[in-house]
């Protein structure tokens, strides 16, 4: 029972739902809010150049060349999310209300996960060259793609977008997240090999980045009503549309993948890089997509998706490995 439990609520889910409530109660403002914006923009810049860093070049070329895969994790993330988000609408805008349900739009958009995509596809015995390639391909492309899908969706005239134009926006984004990461992994024939060694260093980058980030957004929120704008009983709501969502997903993704005749190793791939959404790539956009005061409602549907998308693809990353030839259960992938 306890390990069970272990496994759905691990240490940094704990620290996310006691940082959510330290901003509730003691949310950063003043000149402690200009600290923490200072603090979290180098924690992120950090974050990408790492992620640059750990990427290698001999990952990248072995995983391209598969590019009907990559076809299929493209249309899943930008495609088919987006499509889910639009069709639903009619059901989750009168569910949710307004300022989730443009959270649930944000989420649908967004690009997939890097690190436990990858992490989960290699516990299940999956193709991890292409796993590499097509998880930093979603965070990369999803830099231009997910603002335009986001103004597409929500329109131009919407309060919770910020006063910023698309463009504005975009090259922010590039700055914050796109260049450390390209500064990265031209610097990694320097540091490659020191990278390699400390791999534990970038998950606890990745994770202090996002407590960082949640941590500053939520304040911001909090000060302008976040908390009477959103009752418990919507966030009830929104657990069972999360849920719902990427049950969904995930039944709809396996069934296609299998119509397409994909093998096991590249079944897997497709499944945990084309079902999850980045929260280390979310949160910081979401500062530059979004006004103060609608960016906690707007990552509010990001941190349970997230959650509870991990606490699903480690059961079924277990479950392909005790599928596979030889297969044993193995320790849950890093979030």
């Amino acid at each position: 029972m306890l390990s069970k439990l272990r496994l759905l609520f691990d240490r940094f889910t704990i620290i996310l739902i006691v940082v959510v409530i330290a901003a509730s109660v003691v949310p950063a403002h003043g000149q402690g809010a200009v600290f923490f914006e200072w603090l979290t923009t180098a924690a992120i810049a950090l974050l990408f150049f790492l992620h640059g860093a750990k990427l290698s070049r001999e990952a990248i070329i072995a995983g391209a060349t598969h590019w009907r895969l990559h076809g299929v994790v493209f249309i899943w993330t930008f495609v088919i999310f987006p499509i889910l988000g639009w069709v639903l609408r009619p059901v989750l805008l009168p569910l949710l209300g307004e300022p989730l349900y443009i959270g649930v739009v944000y989420l649908c958009v967004l690009p997939g996960t890097v690190q436990s995509a990858i992490a989960f596809t290699s516990v299940a015995r999956g193709n991890v060259p292409a796993a590499v390639c097509a998880a930093s391909a979603s965070s990369i492309v999803g830099i231009v793609i997910t603002p335009l899908l986001l103004q597409l969706m929500l329109g131009a005239d919407t309060q919770a977008l910020g006063s910023s134009s698309l463009l504005n926006a975009i090259l922010k984004i590039s700055v914050q997240i796109l260049l450390p990461f390209i500064v990265g992994h031209l610097m990694r024939p320097w540091i490659g090999r020191w990278m390699d060694a400390h791999r534990k260093l970038v998950v606890g980058v990745d994770q202090s980045s996002i407590l960082l980030v949640v941590y500053t957004a939520f304040s911001e929120s909090v000060i302008s009503g976040l908390w009477q704008a959103v009752p418990p009983d919507a966030l009830v709501k929104l657990l069972v549309v999360c849920c719902l969502l990427l049950a969904l997903v995930l039944v709809l993704n396996i069934w296609s993948t299998r119509r397409l005749g994909f093998g096991r190793e590249d079944e897997i791939t497709i499944v945990f890089c084309g079902s999850k959404k980045s929260m280390a790539t979310g949160v910081p956009m979401a500062q530059v997509l979004f006004s103060s005061a609608a960016i906690g409602p707007v990552l509010l549907p990001l941190m349970i998706f997230h959650q509870i998308q991990l606490m699903v693809c480690a059961v079924l990353a277990q479950h392909y490995l005790r599928s596979a030839p030889g297969g044993r259960p193995a320790r849950r992938a890093a979030a």
